[in-house]
């Protein structure tokens, strides 16, 4: 009995070992034909963003002659192309970018709590996959989806976080940060003075 016992335990923690961390989103799938002397062929291409929602993020496009391959490709290719993202309070980002690709520009801007992800088909599948909660962004140019994650995810390769910033300049993060105390002060002496 205590052999079943430990014996349903242990499959039931393999099952929670096999489980995803990531999580994929099917962006778009594209159906493509050859014509051939014996008709048309069909193929599909996969486009898929791949993440752990806690600031790793990638995105993979696979071909084949199924859909549920083709998916498959792409979640393996996004999962070894992810990059990680600098996330302020793990909801939103540290400053505001642009990013570019061929055609597509997009821009991405930091949001106060409660905002939500603003943002369009593609790029509100990468913040989701992300983790990101509070975003607000815009897509310029090109509406294609491949260029449109291109340049998402070359605007969050440029983010970065007060502490990358101050290590690579040898300084303190406090050092670098404005401080809020200051402001109103600084204020207050330029009023009475005039």
């Amino acid at each position: 009995m205590a052999e079943r016992e430990q014996r349903g335990r242990g499959r039931g923690r393999n099952r929670e070992e096999e489980t995803p961390e990531f999580a994929d989103r099917l962006v778009a799938i594209n159906r493509v034909s050859k014509t051939v002397k014996g008709g048309k062929r069909f193929g599909f291409a996969a486009l898929v963003v791949v993440g752990d929602q806690r600031g790793r993020v990638g995105f993979g496009k696979g071909k084949a002659k199924e859909v549920p391959e083709a998916i498959r490709k792409a979640t393996e290719q996004a999962k070894r192309q992810m990059i990680r993202v600098p996330l302020r309070d793990g909801r939103t980002l540290h400053h505001d970018m642009e990013g570019r690709h061929g055609a597509g520009k997009v821009i991405m801007r930091t949001a106060p709590e409660g905002t939500g992800i603003i943002a369009g088909g593609p790029m509100r599948a990468v913040f989701e996959m992300l983790g990101i909660k509070d975003v607000v962004a815009k897509s310029q140019g090109s509406q294609n989806p491949y260029n449109m994650i291109r340049a998402t995810i070359d605007g969050l390769r440029k983010e970065a976080s007060p502490r990358s910033v101050a290590a690579r300049r040898g300084k303190k993060v406090a050092d670098i940060l404005p401080k809020r105390d200051e402001a109103p002060e600084a204020s207050a002496q330029v009023a009475e003075e005039a």
